[in-house]
Formats: structure tokens, sequence, C-alpha cells
């Protein structure tokens, strides 16, 4: 042991030394480099599905409930009756969640079922706006993970940008410092070649802003 502290007072030694461990972490900044030029990373993501909210079209008493949340509907299916009339599914999906009050009377302004078309699931990640959303571009491609499967990788691409900020400031405060406003990046994928993912599903997000949106 004192052999090799000893080494460290050897000034060619200690220069050696030194010169080594900047060449590693030039070589770990460049390496660095590489990895995340033309990339953008968006870890605040989630997989989600637009709700489709269903209503009766007049008020009525509801005398059924033909669907429970979890279950899969065809269009046409049948799923609650209001009033003497059957509200019917207008697409395939899955009910996410339903409202059970048989017996009682209700409105159009009533949200009886939410459903979700799993073939419209998207990735949402929510960005800075100064952490790469001027290089997003619709059409690149994505890559991304999910908590619930850790160490697979899924691919899609750019789907849609959200022409505004997620919650606009109306209001500055007395501070001189500029709020960061943040938006959401859509990411379209084949939810027929990944069935495992759900509504849900936290994620996280890499855009790649050198591949071709025309492609």
């Amino acid at each position: 042991m004192k052999k090799f502290f000893s080494l460290f007072k050897n000034k060619k030694f200690l220069r050696g030394f030194i010169g080594g461990v900047v060449v590693l972490l030039a070589i770990a900044g460049l390496l660095f480099y590489q990895f995340t030029r033309d990339r953008v990373f968006i870890d605040d993501s989630l997989i989600s599905a637009p709700l489709i909210t269903i209503s009766p079209g007049n008020s009525g008493q509801v005398s059924e409930m033909d669907v429970t949340e979890g279950q899969m509907v065809k269009r046409g299916d049948t799923l609650a009756v209001v009033g003497g009339q059957a509200i019917r599914a207008d697409t395939d999906g899955l009910v996410v969640s339903a409202n059970d009050v048989t017996g009682s009377t209700v409105s159009p302004q009533t949200q009886l079922i939410q459903m979700i078309n799993p073939v419209s699931l998207r990735v949402a990640g929510t960005i800075d706006e100064n952490k790469g959303l001027n290089l997003i571009r619709v059409g690149q491609v994505v890559s991304f993970s999910v908590d619930a499967f850790p160490g697979k990788t899924y691919w899609g691409y750019v789907d849609e940008i959200s022409p505004t900020a997620k919650q606009e400031q109306l209001a500055f405060s007395i501070s001189s410092e500029r709020p960061t406003q943040q938006f959401v990046v859509y990411a379209r994928f084949d939810a027929t070649k990944y069935p495992e993912l759900k509504n849900g599903m936290s994620a996280k997000m890499t855009v790649y802003t050198k591949t071709n949106p025309n492609l």
C-alpha cells in the first residue's frame, strides 16, 4: 500500500496519471455527446388515448346499464337504456368508467360512460419549451420505454405537437424571471403490434430529430 501511494510522489507518474484521467474524461464526454446528439429526451410521458364520453341524448330514467369498467365493446353494442332508448357504441372500444345509476333520472349533461379506442393509443410527453421543443417535427422517429416492461424498446413517430402550452400564465409575478411553459408531444405507434401497452402507463420518450419527417 505504501508503495502504491509513493507513486503519487513521483511527478512523472503523477503527470501521466492526470493525463490518463483527462483522456478518459474526454472519451466519456465524446461518447455522451454522440449518444445525445440529435436526440430530445422526454421523461415525463404517458400512454394515453382520447376519452370518448357517452351521455344520453335526452333526459330519462336509466333502466339498464349493459357495460362495466374494463369491458371491450363493438360498434353498435348497447351500452345503456335511458328513457326506453338504447345508447349504442359508435366505435369499438374499451370501457374505462361506467357510472351505474340504474333507476335514476339523468340528463344529456350526465356522463354515463367513458371509453377509449385502443387503436388510438399514443405516447404523450410533456416537455419544457427550452429543452429541445424547437427541434421536434411531426413525422420524426420516436423510441420509448414503459416502466411496466423495463428493458423493452418500442417505436413510433411524432404525430402531433400541442399548439398551446399546457397551462398558460395569465399573470406574471413581481419577479422578472419569465415562467417556462410546457408543451405536449404526441407519438403514434402501432397498438396492434404492442398489445401489452395499456392506457395510463408511465413512459419515457426519445425523439430522433435528424430523421426525415417526410418518410
